[in-house]
């Protein structure tokens, strides 16, 4: 029985320490805003009328692609990728091995024979 009163003797202490320490009220807080209420209002009234405002984006297919790049550098550059001499070997497919090119470049080779052949008038 004594466990008891000590035990709700110390709640209660607990509740009237926690009681002790609230916050006060201080009451509800003016608005500080720099905009005024009608141009809220309006602001409001074009988002809600605004169309597909619930779309998320890229999800109504790709957006217009700009290029940055210059279309005959990156022809020029694949070309030269597509006909370099051993492009598919890599050293790491055996153990130990190193690649030795065994290739002409291809396209080189076809730059070359297009400036020693004089063009042919037609």
């Amino acid at each position: 029985m004594k466990t008891s009163y000590i035990l709700a003797a110390a709640a209660l202490s607990f509740l009237a320490a926690a009681g002790a320490h609230a916050e006060t009220y201080q009451g509800v807080q003016a608005p500080v805003s720099a905009v005024s209420r009608a141009d809220v209002e309006a602001e409001a009234a074009r988002t809600a009328s605004a169309p597909n405002q619930n779309v998320v984006r890229g999800s109504r297919g790709a957006e217009p692609f700009k290029a940055v790049a210059n279309s005959e550098a990156v022809y020029v550059q694949a070309v030269a990728t597509a006909n370099a001499p051993d492009q598919n070997v890599s050293s790491g497919s055996r153990v130990n091995s190193r690649v030795i090119s065994t290739m002409p470049n291809r396209a080189g080779t076809l730059q070359q024979a297009q400036k020693e052949v004089a063009p042919v008038a037609k």
